[in-house]
């Protein structure tokens, strides 16, 4: 199973891949398994990270399927150049690891990644997460959650138990800001907090704003860093 963050939204048209691995088998397997699938195009594929950048201005797909090791620019790179340039702000990248503990999952999550799968990871849920992706939502893999929690419960943040980034939130805000952490939808935080799905989305859509945050990935470290909410709970 993958956790789920958020519900993907549906699509009104295909959603353009652009894959990214220095293995070419490993390409073309993907690739022949996305082209079975109707709903998604392959629009193009790249073998290191600097490739990855140049294909991604070149083809503006909707999701980079990512490796993370890879010659001449690794993908923790290319994922930080792709989601820091504005011109790209409509691009996700999905993130496909061999290793579950790899040591770049939390950074590629920093530099603005919208998800993490193992690459042998079900069809299905790989599919799933691609829509996801798309959609502006996150799926994460157990594996990959546990890691990021565990990196957070040991790295020492630099000003440890300071909230001051979340003064620029209401107190409503900071209640939805800890609900997102936990890993909830927008209909779970809705039962939890007496609202509205889509009060709760709008929530998630002003704290996004307030606090620069591209994704709700983002949000989950936040609410982690600042001590908002604890692992475990």
């Amino acid at each position: 199973m993958i956790s789920r963050l958020d519900a993907p939204a549906g699509a009104t048209r295909d959603i353009r891949v652009l894959l990214v691995d220095d293995q070419e088998l490993v390409r073309r397997g993907f690739a022949a398994l996305l082209a079975n699938e109707p709903g998604i195009e392959v629009v193009g594929e790249a073998g290191d990270g600097a490739q990855a950048i140049v294909e991604t201005r070149r083809s503006r797909p909707d999701v980079v399927l990512m490796d993370i090791r890879m010659p001449r620019m690794d993908g923790l790179d290319a994922t930080r150049a792709i989601c820091g340039d504005e011109r790209l702000s409509a691009t996700k990248v999905l993130v496909l690891t061999t290793f579950a503990l790899d040591e770049y999952v939390y950074e590629a999550l920093r530099a603005g990644a919208s998800g993490f799968l193992l690459k042998d990871t079900p069809p299905r849920l790989l599919l799933e997460a691609i829509a996801a992706a798309a959609g502006g939502d996150v799926l994460i893999s157990p594996a990959m959650t546990k890691r990021l929690v565990a990196d957070l419960v040991r790295r020492p943040v630099s000003r440890p138990g300071d909230t001051g980034p979340l003064d620029v939130l209401s107190d409503r805000e900071r209640e939805v800001l800890a609900e997102v952490a936990r890993g909830k939808t927008n209909s779970e935080i809705g039962e939890s907090l007496y609202m509205s799905p889509l009060t709760a989305k709008t929530h998630v859509s002003r704290i996004l704003g307030k606090l620069n945050a591209r994704d709700r990935a983002q949000l989950v470290i936040v609410g982690y860093e600042t001590g908002l909410v604890s692992p475990g709970e």
